[in-house]
């Protein structure tokens, strides 16, 4: 089914087109926790991801986006990435879920709803 519903559709991991030129020309180099997979071509001059998932970029931490983008040549693993000690854990975007970030006053927050907005009404 899943290699069905890549042959159809462009979000489920990877098409066709991305197997093929993985199986031809690809390198396995890593993994993340995100269960994505990371290739390059043998001569190292081309980098990509295959996402384990639903492709979507907001699931690549920065060590491998630095890496994807030629930012620095080590992969992640062979040398540590310095984080600040201001720095979180790398989370995914979660916009459209139940966890994405909501400002107070919106109808979306659950903080305390009480606001200084009163809605205008007519004649009033």
């Amino acid at each position: 089914m899943r290699f069905i519903l890549q042959l159809l559709t462009w979000w489920n991991g990877q098409t066709l087109g991305t197997r093929l030129w993985t199986w031809r020309k690809g390198v396995r180099v890593g993994e993340d926790e995100f269960n994505n997979v990371y290739f390059e071509t043998r001569d190292g001059k081309r980098r990509w991801v295959v996402y384990g998932d639903y492709s979507e970029a907001s699931t690549v931490p920065a060590e491998w986006h630095g890496w994807l983008h030629h930012s620095f040549d080590n992969r992640p693993g062979h040398e540590e990435l310095m984080r600040q000690e201001w720095e979180l854990p790398h989370k995914e975007n979660m916009t459209g879920s139940p966890d994405a970030y909501a400002p107070s006053g919106s109808i979306y927050s659950n903080a305390d709803k009480k606001s200084d907005y009163q809605a205008w009404t007519p004649n009033s």
